[in-house]
């Protein structure tokens, strides 16, 4: 009887990942190596591969953590980074990213993962799963390093669409609420919107709308509004959540990764400049691979697709097996958290009269 309970149980905790194995720079061997990896670290994880059989079966076979936890759809089609998203929804049934979408959609699997075409994936995502009743333009959202005690704020929109109206800067605020609360495990997040100055009569017309949105819903949904903050706030401690358009969000942390590679760069040329900055190197090895781990972002890879009827993660183009392991972490911790269904409430708690687009 324990043994048929423990069953049971197993089935229970059972998570499935939706990966759309060609999709990315590195290509299909690089995604089924993270999938291995993750699978060594987490039993509990099983996977539905999505790309041509013949390679995949290849690939699958020679990696012993994944034995018995991998399905493989066959799929032919590969979205290239080139490839125009209205292209894609017109003629992608036959992809992989859109294999993977499918699985999420027939409730095959719970999250979808996806190294390919950030705008192909949204746009299939959005025809395909749907937006949740009550949100206007889906928002990416991702985890962005910071002298939080958490060690990251969440950020979006970070590219999903250009453009933000008042109202989906509130419904962003929400969402991103939401993620910290259940990601983050932030019992009251504070939420900044991000403007050229912190004044309130500082931005466009639209900031200055969605900043007294916001404002008065803080009470109601449970997060601290912080107000205005700028973009050296992105990385500071004043909030937990920064809201923003994806036109700026997109700029924003792709500065920040050029920045971040630079000093890298500029970091090595100081330390092999003579015998003694080289010695020095080695001296603090200790504490520069502690910082590298830190500001890794491999290790927080993975933006997330909010407002849709299914979580989405959108894992970076150029992700190896370890960037590939993350976004599956993340995946993973989302399905064990149900966090679409608590976004859904979440959405939907908002007045009437503001659900209205």
């Amino acid at each position: 009887m324990t043994a048929q309970t423990d069953q049971v149980n197993a089935k229970a905790r059972r998570i499935i990942i939706s990966v759309d194995a060609m999709g990315g720079d590195e290509g299909p061997a690089a995604v089924v190596a993270g999938c291995d990896v993750s699978a060594r670290k987490n039993p509990d994880i099983q996977f539905i591969l999505h790309g041509p059989e013949a390679e995949l079966s290849s690939l699958v076979d020679r990696k012993r953590a994944l034995t018995g936890r991998v399905e493989i759809r066959d799929a032919a089609g590969v979205v290239t980074m080139d490839d125009k998203p209205s292209h894609i929804v017109r003629n992608g049934k036959e992809t992989s990213m859109w294999s993977a979408i499918e699985a999420v959609r027939d409730g095959s699997a719970t999250v979808a993962v996806s190294c390919g075409n950030t705008g192909a994936l949204m746009a299939l995502s959005m025809i395909r799963l749907r937006k949740l009743p009550g949100v206007n333009r889906p928002a990416i959202a991702v985890l962005y390093p910071s002298s939080n005690p958490q060690g990251f704020n969440v950020m979006l929109d970070v590219g999903a669409d250009v453009r933000a109206d008042a109202d989906d800067l509130l419904r962003y605020a929400l969402m991103g609420m939401s993620y910290a609360r259940n990601g983050l495990d932030l019992p009251r997040p504070r939420v900044g919107l991000l403007n050229v100055g912190t004044e309130e009569h500082k931005g466009r017309t639209e900031l200055k709308e969605a900043y007294e949105l916001i404002r008065d819903q803080q009470e109601v949904a449970g997060f601290e509004f912080a107000g205005f903050v700028e973009g050296g706030d992105i990385t500071g401690d004043i909030c937990d959540v920064i809201v923003t358009d994806g036109f700026t969000g997109n700029v924003a942390i792709k500065t920040g990764e050029g920045t971040a590679s630079l000093i890298g760069d500029r970091l090595r040329e100081a330390f092999k400049f003579s015998p003694l900055s080289r010695l020095a190197s080695l001296l603090a090895y200790t504490s520069l691979n502690r910082l590298k781990k830190k500001i890794d972002p491999r290790r927080v890879n993975g933006g997330v697709f909010l407002g849709l009827n299914g979580t989405v993660v959108k894992s970076h183009g150029s992700a190896d097996a370890t960037g590939v392991s993350a976004a599956i972490k993340l995946a993973a911790q989302l399905a064990d958290i149900k966090f679409t269904d608590k976004l859904a409430a979440r959405v939907a708690a908002l007045p009437a009269e503001e659900s209205e687009t």
